[in-house]
């Protein structure tokens, strides 16, 4: 069974493409083409599914097109539409060092002077030149190194040091 905490959100399945099952799947993180990675994992209907990919062809920076396994039918493919698309954490590439914004989310921000918790990060809108972290409660905190203190990867937590007032402002 996969869980949650295994998998991070990378996109999502739009409308069938073509007669022969393959599907639009916009992406905001495209790990799938980085790494070798033979299946995405699906949230269909509250679960987990990996899919196995025959083939993918990027259509633009944002959209790719993409075969799975044994969906070979317009109505099959259509089932799929909406469906969230997860990447295995274990498969990522982010064993330089390096991640990407879309890995952390699932993460707790945590405040790093009092080691309170300050919410569950539900997404990540990297769409303007400000990324913004989006809360489980809708709360949006700027991505800013300067406030990012510490990431524990083990326990999933990112210790911020935010402004004052900064989480109370969705409140208003």
């Amino acid at each position: 069974m996969i869980r949650e905490e295994d998998v991070y959100k990378i996109g999502k399945i739009g409308k069938p493409h073509g007669v022969a099952g393959e599907v639009t799947f916009r992406f905001t993180d495209d790990v799938f083409d980085r790494v070798d990675a033979d299946y995405l994992v699906l949230m269909v209907d509250g679960i987990l599914v990996p899919f196995f990919m025959e083939e993918y062809r990027f259509r633009s920076d944002e959209v790719a097109l993409v075969k799975f396994e044994d969906i070979d039918t317009v109505e099959r493919a259509s089932g799929l539409t909406g469906c969230e698309v997860f990447f295995p954490r274990e498969l990522s590439d982010g064993d330089d060092g390096e991640m990407t914004w879309s890995q952390i989310v699932g993460y707790d921000i945590v405040d790093a002077d009092s080691h309170k918790l300050i919410g569950r990060i539900a997404s990540v809108d990297e769409t303007t030149i400000n990324v913004l972290l989006e809360l489980a409660d809708g709360t949006l905190i700027p991505a800013a190194e300067e406030f990012i203190v510490e990431c524990d990867h083990d326990t999933r937590q990112l210790y911020m040091r935010l402004p004052d007032g900064l989480v109370n402002l969705s409140a208003l």
